[in-house]
């Protein structure tokens, strides 16, 4: 099992920045490195989800393009409709 080599990295804060970290950090018993690791952690996971998510977008839009293929707003609300009831139903077949 391999191990993960940790190493410091600097951020530059103001001294406000500091000390609400700082009361933050007292008021939860952690440290204020454990606050900005986990701060770091929870911001690049949620962007990671919305890069894979702006991806997948330019996928489909790019797809659409070269095909004409689609689904109308009515058949994907009636699709949706039947999967909030509890139907495990396939999504209707696109069309151009």
């Amino acid at each position: 099992m391999a191990v993960a080599t940790v190493r410091p990295v600097a951020v530059k804060l103001d001294d406000a920045m500091k000390a609400r970290l700082k009361r933050l950090a007292e008021a939860r018993q952690r440290t204020p490195h454990w606050l900005m690791r986990e701060a770091i952690t929870d911001y690049v996971e949620r962007e990671e989800k919305r890069e894979a998510f702006r991806q997948d977008a330019l996928e489909a839009w790019e797809a659409y393009r070269s095909s004409g293929l689609h689904l109308s707003a009515a058949g994907a609300d009636a699709w949706l409709e039947q999967l909030e009831q509890g139907h495990d139903i396939d999504p209707p077949p696109c069309h151009s």
